[in-house]
């Protein structure tokens, strides 16, 4: 096949010869063509992306898609034969064969197509800009057949394709002035005017990859067991240096777990690209506190033992990734065991005095995999192990669950010692270089190996999401005996090891099996005085602070308060107050300053609070907040997941030297699918508001100094990148009035990138006694009675700050003769992008007020959605009061969102995958 680097694209002729060592008789053949799974907007991958809010690809050009063209398909009798892509998965072609192949036969066929490779920006691989071209999982290969039937797995990004292992003989044509990089190995090479001939081989393949670059990026690196090609080039290591930590790295994985089946792996940047080291990736390269040597080491660690799993495991990826993940993070776990045990999580931060009271940066490298999987579990977030890699949510799946499947085999391995995990390990790689295998061949091979029984290993940590969480009860001490009650909190039937420390050296371990229930052990004190669960984590539990007790004195345990600035991981011995600086404005109190004082670590707690004073210099007092939340899991397998209980409020400014405080407690419910990958969630909220305002003479409202209001609130929302759909209903009780509203939103992207939003807006008042216009309905600025928004000038009729705009209640842009709605109003908005970021807009609707008839209104104009929901301008046009452009005072008609609070100003840089 030649490459045409130019176009990214590539013809292939492909003789497959496929052997049926089935016992069934084969009439139709399934080929993989993930490359086309590119093509498309609406194919699973396009709907992977959406799903996830990666808006790029389907935005992307025609020319950044990958495609495959099928010529011809013939078999061995030159019959022509029919083949069609499946409807649902356009990237799963079936042959249908016109000779069936025979058990033990084998039947050829010659396919001819042409590859086109997708944008790099999508998935890694393809094309970029600097003319270098990666093929993986690109070319047309037998799906597994198993248990009567081809597995049909489309591409969803997930690295996880499942070709039938084949001998592989290419040859290749490249432009002379292109090097290339492969998985197989070159047996012969020609040379002509413009193009340079490879022959490649390769046995027991699951794919064919290439990497063809204008530049020679991979080195080859070979001793007594393995060939690498490797590209991992973020480093300034000379080539004697790499050398060293690759030959020690093959080394130590093939004294692990045995030779590798294939004689060469690659490795690539765009391998570890695609799965990064957490932490190392989220760190520019001019703040990256690891040496050159320990960054590279553990970049290729991590590389080569994936691709070395992928070239010698026989699994399912996507059924079995549990093991896979597994086997990767233990080994890479003992690798840093045995030649860098010193290294710290956050590498030699760890030297910097200033930076010494911090958890996170004293923390053993190894110790970040309990405290990543736990940021999930305390989130209740968390999936199975042995859950389908497709179902998983994203950081599950690149990172908590490959963490925790470490864990979980280092928790075994130290509860059977004797490196029974690792010739376990071993067998089982062994056996993959004979048959096809499964979840259960290594379940097996464990089972046999082990002297203790292990059931719990794959029900509860494999199978379940079940949490472990053990706690010390009641302690009686002797100078010789000791009596220990462990309380079992989550009824989670699995080991726990008990450790007993004299001057923080352990002198004595035990692993206690069986604990049901709360149970009570007795055991020689060995001149302890602490005892601790769990003392070097090799259990991987919910919660370690309740994992000690002291033997001295009266077994007082208190944990001393730490103050840190700004936000630490959670310390087990220490109750953490974390103090950050803040400011809020508004016109009233003007550029206030203050400390905000609060115990949310980055991991949830069941109990947090937060208390913000202010000092507003403008005002000359103190203003603030504050909130206290206790959140309360809820782990059945129902839709209700967390209940939360809160407490808060605030105090600032509403108007020129009149304050306002509010006191909420509240409840929320929240629900989700069972689904954890669908983006819904549903939510009930019970708030009860107190309101207290300061009379002030500059505001005429009647009787809205001090009230209190009971507010009911459900919500239903179901998002992606995509498409968008909302429904919120609102129903406030309160002495003077009583009313509800519904709000429906629904947001589109197009396939031609045309972005359509709609909204609808329908409330009424069920009882109304007051007066005031304070609490209607507000066509174009709500008055937030409910203090819910973050306006910079509440109270403002004219001037700037009343041009504020807040997407709520009506929803109008424009300014009309009546602005609020004492019975009831039905509004309808509608925005549509022109070109990217403008848009245009247009509302209508109907308002009822008492005495008036029913009133019509619209307005339409301009929306510059320059930051969506921190930077937006309205450029009114057309309204019911007519031409807007034609009036002197149009700038005064302009509105605007504007965001100046810090934690939602930081939310735009920190969009994570939730």
């Amino acid at each position: 096949m030649r490459i045409n680097v130019e176009e990214h694209k590539v013809d292939v002729q492909q003789n497959l010869i496929y052997f049926n060592s089935s016992k069934d008789t084969i009439y139709t053949i399934v080929l993989n063509d993930w490359n086309h799974s590119f093509s498309s907007k609406n194919s699973l991958l396009g709907n992977r992306f959406s799903d996830e809010f990666i808006r790029s690809f389907h935005l992307a050009s025609d020319e950044d898609r990958g495609f495959t063209d099928i010529k011809n398909i013939i078999d061995n009798n030159f019959n022509t034969l029919y083949w069609k892509r499946n409807e649902k998965q356009i990237d799963i072609i079936e042959i249908e064969l016109e000779t069936p192949i025979l058990p033990n036969s084998s039947q050829k066929l010659n396919l001819l197509y042409s590859i086109k490779l997708p944008n790099e920006k999508f998935s890694r691989y393809g094309f970029n800009n600097e003319g270098k071209l990666y093929f993986k999982n690109c070319f047309l290969n037998p799906a597994i057949y198993q248990n009567g039937k081809f597995v049909k797995q489309s591409n969803v990004n997930l690295e996880d394709i499942f070709n039938a292992s084949s001998n592989i003989s290419v040859s290749l044509d490249i432009p002379l002035k292109y090097s290339f990089a492969s998985n197989l190995n070159t047996i012969e090479e020609t040379k002509s005017d413009k193009y340079a001939t490879y022959n490649l081989v390769g046995e027991n393949k699951k794919d064919l990859i290439l990497i063809i670059s204008p530049e020679s990026e991979s080195t080859i690196y070979k001793n007594e067991y393995i060939e690498v090609s490797s590209s991992i080039n973020k480093t300034r290591l000379n080539d004697i240096q790499k050398t060293l930590i690759i030959d020690r790295i093959t080394r130590f994985v093939h004294e692990k777990i045995g030779p590798s089946n294939s004689s060469k792996i690659l490795v690539s940047q765009e391998d570890y690209n695609k799965e990064p080291f957490y932490g190392l990736s989220q760190l520019p390269a001019f703040l990256s506190p690891f040496s050159d040597e320990n960054l590279f080491e553990l970049m290729f660690l991590k590389t080569y033992i994936n691709a070395y799993l992928n070239e010698n495991l026989n699994l399912n990826h996507r059924k079995e990734n549990w093991i896979y993940d597994g086997i990767q993070t233990f080994l890479m776990m003992q690798y840093i065991d045995e030649y860098n045990a010193d290294l710290k999580m956050m590498g030699s931060l760890s030297r910097f005095k200033i930076l010494k009271s911090y958890n996170l940066i004293n923390l053993d490298f190894n110790q970040q995999y309990n405290y990543l999987y736990m940021l999930m579990a305390r989130k209740n977030l968390d999936q199975p192990l042995a859950e389908r890699k497709d179902r998983l949510i994203k950081f599950n799946e690149r990172i908590a669950n490959k963490y925790k499947a470490g864990l979980s085999f280092k928790y075994l391995d130290s509860y059977l010692e004797n490196e029974i995990v690792l010739q376990s390990i071993k067998e089982f790689v062994a056996l993959n270089n004979h048959i096809q295998t499964s979840k259960y061949d290594f379940e097996y091979i464990l089972n046999q190996n082990s002297t203790k029984k292990i059931d719990w290993f794959f029900e509860t940590l494999i199978n379940s999401r079940k949490l472990i969480d053990y706690k010390f009860g009641k302690v009686s001490k002797t100078n010789e005996k000791l009596t220990v009650n462990i309380v079992n909190k989550t009824k989670t039937n699995v080991p726990i090891s008990l450790y007993q420390l004299k001057n923080d050296s352990i002198v004595g371990k035990f692993w206690l099996d069986n604990i049901k229930t709360d149970s009570t052990f007795v055991f020689e004190r060995n001149g302890a005085d602490k005892i601790a669960l769990n003392y070097l984590n090799e259990v991987p539990e919910y919660n370690l602070r309740n994992n000690w007790k002291s033997l001295k004195g009266f077994f007082f345990n208190n944990r001393p308060i730490k103050f840190n600035f700004y936000k630490d991981l959670e310390e087990p011995y220490y109750n953490q107050v974390f103090y950050v600086p803040e400011f809020e404005f508004n016109i009233y109190d003007g550029l206030a300053f203050g400390m905000r004082l609060n115990n949310k670590s980055m991991l949830n707690k069941p109990f947090t609070f937060s208390v913000t004073p202010f000092y507003s210099p403008k005002t000359g007092t103190l203003v603030g907040k504050f909130n206290g939340i206790v959140e309360q899991n809820v782990r059945d397998e129902g839709r209700l997941y967390r209940i939360r209980y809160i407490v808060s409020g605030s105090q600032f400014h509403y108007a020129e030297n009149a304050a306002y405080t509010n006191l909420n407690p509240t409840v929320q419910l929240l629900f989700r699918d069972k689904d954890f990958r669908t983006n819904k969630t549903e939510f009930v909220q019970l708030k009860q508001l107190y309101i207290n305002r300061e009379k002030t003479d500059f505001l005429l409202d009647k009787n809205t100094e001090n009230y209190n209001l009971f507010n009911f609130k459900y919500g239903n929302f179901q998002s992606e990148a995509t498409k968008h759909y909302s429904l919120t209903t609102d129903l406030q009780v309160a002495n003077s009035f009583g009313k509800i509203s519904t709000e429906i939103h629904y947001r589109k992207l197009f396939d031609n990138n045309r972005r359509l939003s709609l909204r609808l807006y329908v409330g009424t008042f069920l009882y109304r006694s007051t007066t005031s216009e304070f609490f209607s309905f507000g066509l174009d600025r709500p008055t937030d009675y409910m203090f819910e928004h973050s306006y910079l000038g509440r109270s403002e009729s004219t001037g700037i700050f009343s041009q504020e705009y807040v997407y709520a209640e009506g929803g109008f842009k424009s300014k009309l003769d009546t602005r609020y709605a004492n019975q009831w109003m039905t509004t309808f908005n509608a925005s549509f992008n022109v070109w990217n970021w403008i848009q245009v807009y247009g509302d209508m609707g109907l308002l009822k007020n008492k005495f008036a008839p029913t009133k019509f209104v619209y307005d339409s104009g301009i929306h510059l959605n320059l930051v969506p929901d921190y930077f937006e301008l309205f450029l009114p046009v057309y309204s019911s009061n007519g031409y807007e452009l034609n009036t002197n005072n149009y700038g005064e008609k302009i509105r605007f969102i504007v965001t100046l609070t810090p934690k939602t100003l930081i939310s735009l840089f920190t969009r994570r995958w939730f």
